[in-house]
């Protein structure tokens, strides 16, 4: 019973945290407002391309987290780079609430292609991935391969559903983001941003004075 209870803890920290990620204003995002203003399916297109980088970079760092035993001091500075990386995140998305990121992609490329090479081109993406991800599939890993599985589909899924409603929202009135909203789910971010980042750290600082003690 206490197996499940710790599972559905982790899963409902994978999709906040995932939650919050996604609604951050970035370069995927623009990209999406870009092609929905034309097409009512980009945004199931380029989250699509998105998933095409996301899922083998999710299995190659499962894989090589379990095929080598990761000393104990690498998993707290995991948590700690993880954790603080979170927090800068926050701190910066407070700083930059006021700003509507104006970052474009060229209207040449279709939408699956600007998915792939929008998130590929990301260094904010695969830092995200080297840290706070890694922490969070090291984590699956107590769960299994089938642990694994759900949390990739369940962040996977936020992604989806989260440019795929947004690209459809544009197409439907390029006005919806507007800046109330827009300042809202900025605020929310930080606050998940901050809130997981202390825990990150904590955690890892809870293991330093178990190690130590």
């Amino acid at each position: 019973m206490e197996f499940i209870s710790n599972f559905y803890v982790f899963l409902g920290s994978v999709m906040l945290i995932s939650l919050s990620g996604v609604l951050m204003p970035g370069p995927l995002f623009a990209v999406t407002i870009q092609k929905s203003a034309k097409s009512k399916v980009a945004g199931v297109l380029i989250a699509l391309g998105h998933g095409l980088v996301e899922f083998p970079l999710m299995i190659l760092i499962y894989v090589l987290l379990s095929q080598f035993t990761i000393p104990s001091w690498v998993q707290l500075i995991v948590g700690f780079v993880g954790g603080f990386f979170m927090i800068f995140m926050g701190v910066r998305a407070f700083k930059n609430r006021n700003r509507q990121d104006k970052s474009t992609v060229s209207l040449k490329r279709d939408s699956l292609l600007s998915g792939v090479w929008t998130t590929a081109a990301n260094a904010g993406f695969i830092l995200w991935w080297l840290t706070i991800g890694t922490a969070l599939i090291s984590n699956a890993q107590l769960f299994g391969l089938t642990g694994f599985g759900i949390f990739a589909g369940v962040h996977w899924s936020i992604d989806f559903l989260w440019y795929s409603v947004v690209g459809m929202l544009i197409f439907k009135s390029q006005r919806f983001w507007t800046s109330k909203v827009h300042k809202g789910v900025t605020l929310f971010c930080v606050g998940v941003f901050l809130l997981f980042g202390v825990y990150f750290v904590g955690s890892a600082l809870m293991s330093v004075f178990t190690l130590v003690g």
